[in-house]
């Protein structure tokens, strides 16, 4: 079983000018210990049922690119982008550029985004969620037609590209690997099923996770996809320090359902430096034999 260390809360600690070496240490340490990837949500405010909307919050690919800096194997990615934060054309590029300068470690992880407050506040359009699952479809069609030989036009419902160049071309091959976040069992798991390389699900339960999986399967029956060539990933909902026994007991059970890696979480007001150092200690040497 392979951990991803989930980088979501940069307030501990809160000063502007700690908030570099903080996470510069804490990814030292989750590469150093055997972390296989690191990770960053997509959002401008924190988010208000998390803790205060006014807590810190730093841009994503701005913080992956800085990351790609100080480390030199871990994956870098997103989980996950908002799909109407960035204009598709734009988002190709962007993960070529962290995919190129991370030397091929960046993984487009994407989803149909969710927080109002934040669109309002920064004057994101916000339209119907069906709309924005036709937005996300969109956005997966063009970062593919960017990432391949094809650099004609795009004509889509809701975009329209005139060109889809994207020199340099991702290190990554044939591209960086798409995973797509939430468990929606109309939508999204067809998508994941129609266009993705992994899929992320909510870690409530080992039994609702099988549920989604299943439905997921079924998705791929119906899309004639492979059902076992889409990698299985969780978001821990339980801290993992909490209780490393029932932490590494579920991922046992995730394992068994066929779920490679998890996604693990500093805990809020904590050092995201200790708790990396206590997670390589306790969970690390244990995780390693599950699966």
């Amino acid at each position: 079983m392979k951990l991803d260390l989930h980088y979501w809360n940069y307030s501990t600690p809160a000063e502007p000018e700690k908030m570099a070496a903080t996470l510069a240490e804490t990814a030292r340490i989750a590469e150093q210990s055997g972390f296989s990837s690191f990770s960053v949500m997509d959002h401008y405010f924190q988010m208000d049922y998390a803790t205060a909307a006014e807590d810190p919050m730093l841009e994503a690919y701005t913080t992956l690119g800085y990351v790609a800096g100080r480390t030199e194997r871990m994956t870098l990615g997103v989980l996950v982008t908002g799909v109407m934060y960035r204009h598709p054309g734009l988002l190709a590029k962007i993960v070529t550029t962290l995919d190129v300068l991370s030397e091929g470690r960046a993984r487009l992880g994407i989803g149909a985004s969710w927080y109002e407050r934040e669109q309002r506040g920064l004057g994101v359009p916000l339209v119907p969620v069906g709309e924005r699952f036709e937005r996300l479809e969109e956005t997966l069609q063009i970062c593919l037609q960017m990432w391949s030989d094809d650099n004609g036009p795009y004509q889509g419902r809701h975009y329209q590209l005139a060109e889809t160049l994207c020199v340099p071309q991702p290190v990554r091959r044939p591209r960086p690997p798409i995973l797509i976040g939430g468990g929606g069992e109309r939508k999204t798991l067809r998508l994941v099923a129609r266009y993705a390389d992994a899929c992320n699900l909510f870690g409530s339960s080992p039994e609702d996770v099988a549920r989604k999986l299943e439905v997921l399967r079924s998705h791929c029956e119906a899309e004639g996809r492979d059902y076992d060539s889409i990698e299985k990933t969780v978001l821990a909902v339980r801290p993992a320090l909490a209780d490393v026994d029932d932490f590494i007991a579920a991922a046992g059970e995730y394992a068994k359902l066929g779920v490679t890696e998890i996604c693990s979480m500093p805990d809020p007001g904590r050092s995201p430096v200790e708790w990396a150092e206590e997670l390589a200690e306790r969970v690390m040497p244990r995780l390693s034999q599950v699966g």
